[in-house]
């Protein structure tokens, strides 16, 4: 799958697929209803998720065909864990199990201070020994950055070493900053947008994805 590594922030991958820029167009227009927003967010997801595991490691196991056993490749260590950013991060988890039904799925709840627009944490759950597993960080919208370091440190202070980012879109601003605060982690998007407005929202973006999702809005 084509993608492109940004030149300055080089932890940022931009995964330019046809068939996944065809979808997020689709998922930007304001007249796709609720039900296909729900499930362009899903098919971005499963497509995206190619990219983002493409360095689990492997072991080899034997395994018994119908005709003789074989060594063949089979994912290595413990179970890779979805942490879903509250709440839409909901969305973009099925996605994810689709390909990995075995994968452990957590979640971190952030609400964002519409003064500062800087988040808060109000509930975070993962799985217990999760120091050695590859953990997941899902929410559709990288915009001003926040809730990605957020969740980050939560991770770190945890233990959990394993860390990428998964969104659907991304600002310059949120990627520049957490560049700058977790250069070890990578990102991964399906588009690299134009810039914040003054609300924090992006441009030309898709809205507010966890109204879209669940139509509160």
């Amino acid at each position: 799958m084509p993608i492109k590594q940004h030149a300055v922030f080089t932890n940022f991958h931009e995964v330019q697929h046809p068939l996944l820029q065809h979808k997020l167009s689709l998922l930007r227009d304001r007249n796709t209803d609720k039900k296909e927003f729900n499930e362009l967010i899903g098919e971005i997801s499963t497509l995206l998720v190619y990219e983002v595991t493409k360095d689990l490691p492997l072991i080899n196991k034997v395994i018994d065909t119908p005709l003789e056993s074989c060594e063949m490749p089979v994912l290595a260590g413990k179970k890779p864990v979805i942490l879903a950013v509250l709440r839409a991060g909901i969305g973009m988890v099925d996605g994810f199990l689709n390909l990995m039904p075995s994968a452990r799925v957590a979640h971190i709840g952030l609400y964002r201070d519409e003064t500062t627009l800087e988040p808060h944490l109000y509930y975070f759950k993962i799985p217990s020994h999760s120091k050695d597993r590859q953990f997941y960080i899902c929410d559709p919208m990288l915009a001003t950055g926040g809730s990605a370091i957020r969740a980050i440190d939560k991770l770190k202070s945890s233990g959990v070493r394993k860390i990428s980012f998964v969104c659907i879109l991304a600002a310059p601003e949120g990627v520049e900053r957490v560049f700058h605060a977790h250069p070890d982690v990578p990102l991964f998007a399906a588009k690299l947008d134009r810039k914040l407005n003054k609300k924090g929202y992006i441009l030309p973006g898709l809205g507010d994805a966890g109204d879209r999702m669940f139509g509160t809005k």
